[in-house]
């Protein structure tokens, strides 16, 4: 069996409906990986993607931006179709505006889903699996932000940099138990969260611009990392947070 297959486990996928995560349910499955697509919106289109390729997965409906919720839908899974092999944190939301007029909702609501569901669906999962003695693969997903500041938005930036400091304490405690705790930062990449900025030909033009391989990313190019990091093939690597950036961070 090759060192990248995901044959024989689960993965539990968070915002799983769209963009890059329903890239990296559809990547995960093709390895031979289980998918339990979660969110709060249809994944039908995630599931049918999936089959089509040959791959199996199944759907949980869950608000992710509250604790009670995300783990109920983590407790459910387990219940429902066994343990959980590999844990993907990609929900997430952004919300835009100037630090001036940043209003204490928008902070909230985004430090909720993208920073602390992250961290006690992490906890939710860890403790199954050393509890049952087994190993098993944490990734998060990170961002650009995790690294520089961004403008205008100032929770999103505030909740990536400690995704990324998370994902090194979760490795200091949990990689001696076997699960290995990592994240991918995706740079500039065609999604929700960046049609406003491809909207925009002067801010779509000065990214292009900086990017050395000269495109947008795709949803896919996130999820191939995302399945490496998962797969026994990166047993040794725990910690990182691996930017998949077309090289726009090393300009």
């Amino acid at each position: 069996m090759s060192r990248f297959s995901l044959e024989g486990t689960r993965s539990f996928v968070t915002g799983a409906n769209t963009g890059i995560g329903q890239a990296i349910a559809v990547d995960l499955a093709q390895q031979g990986s289980h998918v339990i697509a979660v969110g709060r919106s249809s994944m039908d289109d995630t599931l049918t993607a999936i089959r089509a390729s040959g791959g199996t997965a199944d759907a949980l409906m869950a608000d992710l931006g509250t604790v009670a919720q995300a783990t109920a839908a983590f407790d459910a899974a387990l219940a429902q179709f066994g343990p959980i092999d590999i844990l993907v944190n990609n929900a997430g939301i952004i919300r835009r505006a100037d630090s001036l007029d940043f209003s204490e909702e928008d902070w909230d609501a985004v430090m909720d889903i993208n920073l602390k569901v992250v961290f006690f669906l992490s906890q939710a999962f860890a403790r199954a699996r050393i509890a049952a003695g087994q190993g098993g693969s944490i990734i998060n997903i990170a961002s650009l932000l995790s690294f520089q500041g961004g403008i205008r938005i100032p929770s999103y930036t505030a909740a990536k940099s400690g995704v990324a400091g998370l994902t090194k304490t979760l490795s200091n405690e949990w990689s001696s138990q076997g699960i290995t705790v990592n994240a991918v930062a995706p740079g500039y990449v065609v999604s929700n969260n960046t049609e406003a900025l491809r909207a925009d030909p002067e801010r779509n033009a000065a990214i292009l611009e900086r990017i050395p391989v000269g495109r947008w990313g795709q949803p896919e190019d996130i999820a191939g990392a995302v399945t490496f990091l998962a797969s026994p093939a990166a047993r040794f690597v725990t910690g990182v947070t691996l930017p998949v950036d077309g090289g726009w961070l090393g300009r």
